[in-house]
């Protein structure tokens, strides 16, 4: 009787303990996840800041060109109406 309640206790240390190596396992699991929560919270807010910047960016090329497609729409033009006057 003796040795079953020994059994029974080592059994039941046993068990404890490999519980706490678990629990600690998922409480490290769990504080990772967390970190990664954080990180993939700051790529997308840096992937967003990246793309507003782009669209800005390419926004006011686009602007420029335009201006400078104008510009030679009204170079050309003056210089048709000036090869006009001459003739």
């Amino acid at each position: 009787m003796e040795n079953i309640n020994a059994i029974a206790a080592l059994f039941g240390t046993l068990i404890t303990l490999l519980l706490s190596v678990v629990a600690y396992f998922i409480k490290q699991l769990h504080t990772d996840f967390k970190s990664m929560e954080k990180d993939l919270i700051e790529v997308k807010t840096m992937a967003l800041i990246i793309k507003t910047e782009f669209k800005s960016g390419n926004d006011l090329l686009n602007q420029k060109v335009e201006y400078i497609e104008k510009r030679v729409h009204n170079l050309e033009l003056s210089i048709l109406k000036n090869q006009d006057y001459e003739k």
